[in-house]
């Protein structure tokens, strides 16, 4: 059996010990779902690396592949580019010109794949600004552009196979695989660098939490591939021989979720909000009977405790009520539903009780791009779920404590370092450790709780210390709260921005018959609005100390977003840039 030390190792592991899936990996063209097999992909992935030799890639050159959806090509290239003992650097699509600009310029990369017109009209716009690119592949068919197929057709003599066998052969686990730029809530972005033995290790190191029907499983992928949290999911796909359909796009999730009827996928914190607050607005117009066994249903769903904790009763209900409610649930979600990874924020646990309450189970976990990701994550089997924490640390990775909190983590998984930046790296990784930023907690259970980011903690005037992200994750339990950044750092109290749901004020405002306006603007100055999220402020203020609640907030009437700047491509919050934008509404409240 192939041992799998290099990640290019992955889809070979997979023929050998599953043989040849049909539909390895599957992408969505024109309404079709096309499928490659796991021959095609190492054919493939074959026949870019001779054609890469043939271009004059040699060991350690940089590739870069910027694709706005998760898709097969991707895959094949970066199979096909690490076989060469090349580096492929992966781009978020979402990011500025100018970080486009500096990550193609930081890392020299010689070539670089986009996947459709829009990306490359951004590379277009700096491309006279970056020296080292020699030329621009397009996945799509785009005119006056080259296609990636044209190294398919090179790389079809296979006269240099050889060659190919020797590049790998010479490529060591501990060879540098990739550099993945943090998107950082400041500055410029910071290369990381991981081994193919960072990843390979974190994939084989958490391959026992995840309870895959190897060689019969399905998963539905959507989050991006450019971060590693995904990317390594993929790998680990790979290896347990589960059949990988990539969504369309974030909105057509829906629609690809009936369709490909996954067993499994990853989610952000925020996407399983917006999918419970769909739920929920359904129960909302159901009438009679029906709406209270939804509610009744939900209420159940929010009390639940894994392992029977709750006795027997609360079972007998949640047997009931999983038959006649959460059963549609997972029906929406496809059906086959059984389990749910999450990451990169941290998870409400009202969302991880109700939805494990209606069989569809949220693994969190818990990991950093440095830690190529995951340091732990939650197992539903013998008793490793705890509601609340991010699991357990996953076998050889090691977790300390500092004194002031911070979580430091020693490992395989444990980067290299930041690229060309030895400083940075001396400063991150000290005596083997990796410092995390976050702070938090083992219990005596050997569970692992995030409380917060140790950067974003402040103190108020009156010396109190207050963490931003657990006032926030509570707040957004509200309906009426769609995103909130908590501020106050030397001031005498905490205070908030608030992004309303402006879907559901609207809603509310119709049921109770109330003429709020129609725009964003009118919707944040009615006063019946405020007076409404007050009340919502005030009911979650009481889970604080005195110190801690919020005493006042301003509305804001864009939604924050991606592409406004406000998030990163993670959706966590761009704090730094959220309180310049809005430094009028911080005078306002502390003037």
């Amino acid at each position: 059996m192939i041992s799998v030390t290099r990640l290019f190792d992955f889809p070979y592991y997979q023929q050998e010990k599953y043989s040849n899936i049909s539909d390895a990996l599957v992408t969505k063209q024109n309404g079709i779902w096309e499928k490659t097999s796991t021959q095609e992909y190492i054919d493939k992935a074959n026949s870019v690396s001779r054609a890469l030799l043939r271009m004059g890639i040699k060991k350690d050159d940089k590739i870069a592949i910027i694709s706005t959806n998760n898709r097969t090509e991707w895959h094949i290239m970066d199979i096909g580019v690490l076989q060469t003992a090349a580096q492929t650097v992966p781009i978020y699509p979402t990011i500025s010109e100018e970080d486009y600009e500096y990550i193609l310029n930081h890392s020299e990369a010689m070539y670089c794949f986009v996947s459709d017109e829009e990306v490359l009209r951004k590379i277009n716009l700096i491309r006279d600004k970056v020296p080292h690119l020699k030329e621009v592949y397009s996945f799509n068919t785009i005119e006056g552009c080259k296609n990636w197929k044209e190294l398919l057709t090179l790389g079809e003599d296979q006269s240099n196979q050889a060659e190919v066998e020797e590049r790998k052969n010479n490529v060591s686990p501990n060879d540098l695989a990739t550099i993945i730029y943090t998107s950082g809530t400041t500055g410029r972005p910071k290369g990381v660098m991981l081994s193919h033995d960072n990843i390979v290790s974190d994939v084989l190191n958490s391959a026992s939490r995840i309870p895959f029907e190897a060689g019969n499983s399905r998963a539905l992928s959507f989050l991006p591939i450019c971060h590693i949290f995904e990317r390594m999911i993929l790998y680990l796909y790979q290896y347990y021989g589960v059949s990988v359909y990539f969504g369309e796009a974030i909105d057509k999730i829906s629609d690809n979720l009936k369709e490909v009827k996954p067993n499994v996928m990853t989610a952000v914190p925020r996407l399983l909000e917006k999918v419970y607050d769909k739920i929920y607005a359904k129960g909302t117009e159901l009438t009679g009977i029906k709406k209270s066994l939804f509610f009744w249903a939900i209420d159940l769903g929010l009390r639940y405790e894994p392992y029977g904790a709750n006795g027997s009763w609360y079972e007998l209900q949640l047997k009931i009520a999983r038959k006649l409610i959460f059963s549609k649930w997972k029906d929406g979600l496809g059906g086959n539903l059984d389990l749910m990874v999450s990451g990169s924020a941290a998870l409400q646990t009202r969302l991880a009780r109700v939805f494990a309450a209606a069989e569809i189970p949220v693994m969190e976990g818990y990991g950093l791009t440095e830690t190529s990701p995951v340091i732990s994550v939650n197992d539903l089997r013998n008793k490793g779920f705890k509601v609340g924490t991010v699991g357990k640390v996953i076998t050889n990775v090691e977790v300390k404590i500092a004194e002031d909190g911070e979580i430091l983590c020693k490992g395989p998984n444990v980067m290299l370092g930041y690229y060309k930046d030895e400083k940075l790296t001396s400063e991150a990784v000290i005596d083997g450790y990796f410092h995390t930023g976050d702070i938090g907690e083992i219990d005596k259970e050997g569970f692992l709780k995030i409380t917060d980011r140790k950067k974003e903690m402040f103190k108020t005037s009156g010396g109190k210390y207050i963490a931003p992200q657990i006032i926030e994750n509570t707040m957004k339990q509200s309906r009426f709260i769609d995103q909130i950044m908590v501020i106050g750092d030397g001031q005498k109290m905490p205070a908030a921005f608030i992004q309303p749901s402006f879907d559901f004020v609207k809603e509310w405002a119709n049921i109770h018959k109330l003429n709020i306006g129609s725009t964003n603007e009118a919707i944040i100055t009615n006063e019946k609005v405020i007076k409404r999220i007050q009340e919502e402020i005030d009911l979650y203020n009481e889970k604080f100390g005195h110190w801690e609640q919020i005493k006042r907030f301003e509305l804001t009437p864009e939604i924050w977003s991606i592409e406004g700047g406000e998030l990163t491509p993670t959706l966590k919050l761009k704090r730094k840039i959220i309180m310049d934008k809005y430094k009028d509404l911080f005078d306002k409240i502390y003037s």
